[in-house]
C-alpha cells in the first residue's frame, strides 16, 4: 500500500521541483547569452592606396609644422579662432537640420538595437485569467445544468528562443555596429558642416572685399573722368581719351553691381547653412580682417585615414555585414523555444491565494529545417554577397578620402608660392599705374597706357583676393579632409 504524503512534504516536493526548474531557465538563459556565434572572424581589409602621400614638387614637405598634433586631436575651437566664425559654427550645430537629422537617426538606430538586444532576454508576463462557462442540461448530465468556474495568475515567458547557435547574437551585433555607424555618420556631417560654415563665410569675406575694391576704382575712375571731361571741354584732351575713360567707369559699374548680388548670395547661403538668421555683428567685412587659421600636419596614410568618420563608419557597417551572415548560417540549425509559467489556478476565487493552488507548466518546441526550397540558401547567399558589395564600398571610400586628401596636399604645397607671386605682381602694377598717371599729368603719354596700367592693377587685386581665399580655404579643406575633430 502506498504511503499518503503528508502535505508539508508535497509542499516541499513541489518547492524543490520549482528551485529545479527555475536552476534550469536560469542555466538556459545564461548558455543563451553566452553562446558562441556563426559569424566569420572579421579581419579589417588592407587599405587599396600608397602607404605614403604622393611626392613631388607640388608637395610641400612639412616636417617644419610647429604643432605635430594630427587634425582628428585638434578641435574646430582651436583650428578656427576667429571670434566670428566661432560663433557662427555654434550656431549652425545647434540649427542647422541636416545635423539634426542625423542625431535623430541616431537615437532611432540605438533604439533598435536596444529591441536586438532585449530578444537575448526572456520577456516575463504577468497573466490573470477568470472563466466561467455553463453547459445547457440537454448535453449535460441528466436533468441540469454545468457551470464551471476556474480562475488562475500565472507568471512565465512565452516563445523564447535558445540562442544556441549565436542567431539571436549575430542580429544583435549587426544592431550594435549599425548603431555605431549612425554615430560616425552623425561625426561625419558634423565636421562637414563646420567646413562648410567656414568656407562660406571665407567667400562672402572675399566678395566683400571685391566689392570694395570695385567701388575703390570706381570712385577713382570717375574722378579720372571727370577731370578729363573738362580737358575736353577745354579742347586739352581729345574725345578718345574721354571714351576710354568712359569705358573704365562703365566696366566698375558692372562690377560693383555683379559683386553686389554676389555677396547678397553669399549670405543667403551661409543663412542657409547655419540654419538661422545671422546677426549683421557676425558677418565679416572683409578678406583681410579673418586671423590666419592653423597649419596642418598630413601625418600618414594608416594614419588618417583610418580615423576619419566616413571611413570608421564604413568599417562599422561592414562589420554589420558580417554579422548578418552569422544569422544566416544559424538559420541551417534547430531552433528551440521555450514556454513556461508557474502560477496559482483554483475554482474559486476566495481559494485562489490557499496552500494547495500552485500550478506551473513547462513546454519547449524544436523547430528543425528539413525543406524549405533553398529559401536558407539564398538569404545566406544574400548576405554574402551584400557583405562584399558593402567591403567594396569601403575600399572605394578610402581611396576617395586618399585623393581628396593628396588633393589638398598638392593644392597647399604650390599655393604659398603663387600668393608670394600674386603680391609681387600686385605691387608691381600699382606702381605702374602711379607711373602712368604721372606720364599722362605731364603729356608725356596718352590716356591709353593709365587705362592699361589700371585695368592691369584692378585684375591684379582681384586675383590677389582669389589666391587669398584659395589658401584660406584649402586650410579649411585640410582640417576636413583628414578628418579634423569634432
Amino acid at each position: 500500500m502506498k504511503r499518503r504524503l503528508s502535505n508539508a512534504e508535497t509542499l516541499r516536493r513541489k518547492e524543490k521541483h520549482g528551485h529545479g526548474l527555475r536552476s534550469a531557465a536560469v542555466a538556459i538563459v545564461l548558455l543563451a547569452l553566452f553562446g558562441c556565434t556563426m559569424a566569420p572572424g572579421y579581419t579589417r581589409p588592407e587599405a587599396p592606396v600608397a602607404s605614403e602621400w604622393p611626392s613631388s614638387p607640388a608637395y610641400k614637405d612639412t616636417a617644419a609644422i610647429a604643432d605635430d598634433r594630427s587634425a582628428a586631436d585638434i578641435t574646430w575651437k582651436e583650428f578656427f579662432v576667429n571670434e566670428q566664425l566661432q560663433k557662427l559654427i555654434v550656431l549652425a550645430l545647434e540649427n542647422n537640420r541636416d545635423l539634426r537629422i542625423a542625431a535623430l537617426t541616431i537615437e532611432r538606430s540605438q533604439a533598435l538595437y536596444r529591441i536586438q538586444l532585449a530578444d537575448l532576454f526572456p520577456t516575463v508576463n504577468a497573466i490573470g485569467i477568470g472563466i466561467e462557462s455553463e453547459t445547457a442540461a440537454s448535453r449535460a448530465a441528466p436533468g441540469e445544468s454545468v457551470r464551471i468556474h476556474q480562475y488562475s495568475v500565472d507568471l512565465g515567458f512565452s516563445a523564447y528562443e535558445l540562442d544556441l547557435f549565436g542567431r539571436v547574437r549575430s542580429l544583435k551585433d549587426r544592431a550594435l555596429e549599425e548603431f555605431f555607424a549612425t554615430e560616425e555618420a552623425r561625426r561625419s556631417i558634423q565636421i562637414s558642416l563646420i567646413a562648410e560654415v567656414a568656407s562660406n563665410y571665407l567667400f562672402l569675406a572675399a566678395d566683400k572685399e571685391r566689392l570694395k575694391i570695385a567701388q575703390d576704382t570706381f570712385e577713382s575712375q570717375q574722378a579720372s573722368y571727370n577731370l578729363i571731361k573738362r580737358r575736353f571741354e577745354a579742347g586739352a584732351s581729345s574725345e578718345l581719351d574721354l571714351r576710354q575713360a568712359q569705358t573704365s567707369v562703365d566696366s566698375a559699374r558692372v562690377d560693383i553691381a555683379r559683386f553686389t548680388s554676389q555677396v547678397a548670395q553669399d549670405e543667403n547661403a551661409l543663412a542657409l547653412v547655419v540654419g538661422s538668421p545671422i546677426p549683421a555683428d557676425l558677418l565679416p567685412s572683409g578678406l583681410s580682417t579673418i586671423t590666419a587659421l592653423k597649419e596642418l600636419r598630413a601625418g600618414l596614410p594608416s594614419e588618417v585615414l583610418q580615423r576619419r568618420p566616413d571611413i570608421m563608419q564604413a568599417e562599422h557597417l561592414l562589420k554589420a555585414a558580417n554579422a548578418n551572415i552569422g544569422a544566416a548560417r544559424a538559420a541551417f540549425f534547430p531552433r528551440i523555444a521555450l514556454t513556461t509559467s508557474i502560477g496559482l489556478s483554483s475554482d474559486q476565487l476566495s481559494g485562489l491565494f490557499k496552500g494547495g493552488a500552485e500550478a506551473w507548466s513547462f513546454a519547449p518546441t524544436i523547430t528543425l529545417p528539413i525543406f524549405d526550397a533553398g529559401r536558407n540558401r539564398a538569404n545566406l547567399k544574400v548576405t554574402e554577397v551584400d557583405r562584399e558589395i558593402i567591403l567594396a564600398q569601403y575600399e572605394k571610400a578610402i581611396q576617395a578620402a586618399f585623393r581628396e586628401v593628396a588633393d589638398a596636399l598638392a593644392q597647399r604645397g604650390t599655393l604659398g608660392d603663387q600668393l608670394e607671386a600674386q603680391q609681387s605682381l600686385a605691387d608691381a602694377t600699382a606702381a605702374s599705374y602711379r607711373l602712368s598717371q604721372a606720364r599722362y599729368r605731364s603729356g608725356i603719354a596718352s590716356y591709353l597706357n593709365v587705362l592699361d596700367s589700371q585695368r592691369s592693377l584692378y585684375s591684379a587685386q582681384q586675383g590677389l583676393i582669389s589666391v587669398r581665399l584659395s589658401r584660406l580655404v584649402n586650410l579649411v579643406t585640410l582640417y576636413k579632409v583628414l578628418g579634423g575633430g569634432a
